[in-house]
């Protein structure tokens, strides 16, 4: 009688092989897929966007707006997208993709690539649209029928909210995270604005505030995102690990350091609208 184990060693083996080539062949479409891409907007004028690896099951898609001036320097280097990766935003976007998210990471436009990047004047401004449009549209073309979101942290939820009020029925919701809702003094590095004078109201799309209750930045203080939690949902994260940089910088509990992937997960329970907790601790 034939050994029944001798003839399916073979054939285990051979699955296991095939296994594993699949895998090879998935890591390296994962990171063909991400790519730089540059779109004229305001001829000469272009505006340049990371665009994530795909989750394995896309649900949605995610223009992630970073803070300061929004300046990442998107590059490539050896054949290898490379860019300032210190954001919340930017940092977490692996957190976006395995929560079925392809993220969008917005670099400053190539008119705003000096000093610092984009003021606040600018984010709100209709030049920033037009650049930001242009974006939206390449997406549509590419995910049709996938539902987008606009996300903004610190200074980028500038962006992420005036566009959003300017945009009804081409995006699916607004995240604001850490939310710039006062104005920078004249005498600081990078002063303006911010949202100080803008009208929540005007964004008719589903609108999501997220905010550390120990976010220590001036112009971000958390009682001002409490006191909009009767109109809007309001994602409180506590805890995390200690910071390592200024109060208004990424690497302290204004970026959410050392939540992040507690915090990604339940902005993304919100997008793909499941029940997702109020408070990340």
């Amino acid at each position: 009688m034939i050994d029944r184990m001798t003839l399916s060693e073979p054939i285990v083996k051979t699955a296991l092989l095939l296994f594993l080539l699949w895998l090879c062949e998935l890591s390296e479409t994962a990171l063909a897929q991400q790519e730089i891409v540059t779109l004229p907007t305001r001829p000469p004028i272009t505006q340049s966007y990371f665009l994530t690896s795909l989750p394995t099951e896309l649900q949605a898609v995610a223009v992630l707006f970073p803070g300061s001036g929004g300046l990442i320097n998107l590059r490539s280097e050896n054949g290898q997208p490379r860019f300032g990766q210190g954001n919340f935003l930017v940092r977490s976007r692996a957190q976006f993709v395995k929560n079925g998210v392809v993220g969008a990471i917005l670099d400053a436009p190539s008119d705003q690539q000096t000093v610092w990047g984009m003021t606040d004047e600018f984010r709100l401004g209709e030049l920033h649209f037009t650049d930001v449009s242009a974006v939206l549209d390449d997406l549509g073309q590419r995910f049709p029928a996938t539902p987008l979101f606009l996300i903004g942290t610190s200074r980028g939820t500038i962006s992420a909210a005036a566009i959003g009020a300017r945009v009804d029925g081409r995006v699916a919701g607004v995240v604001l995270t850490s939310t710039m809702f006062r104005p920078a003094p004249k005498k600081s590095q990078e002063p303006g604005p911010g949202l100080s004078k803008f009208d929540f109201a005007r964004i008719k799309t589903p609108v999501l505030f997220v905010h550390h209750v120990s976010d220590q930045c001036e112009v971000t203080p958390y009682s001002d995102a409490a006191r909009l939690s009767d109109k809007y949902p309001l994602i409180t994260v506590f805890g995390g690990s200690p910071p390592q940089s200024g109060p208004c910088d990424a690497f302290s509990a204004h970026g959410y350091l050392g939540k992040e992937p507690e915090t990604v997960e339940q902005i993304v329970n919100w997008m793909l609208k499941k029940p997702f907790l109020h408070e990340v601790k």
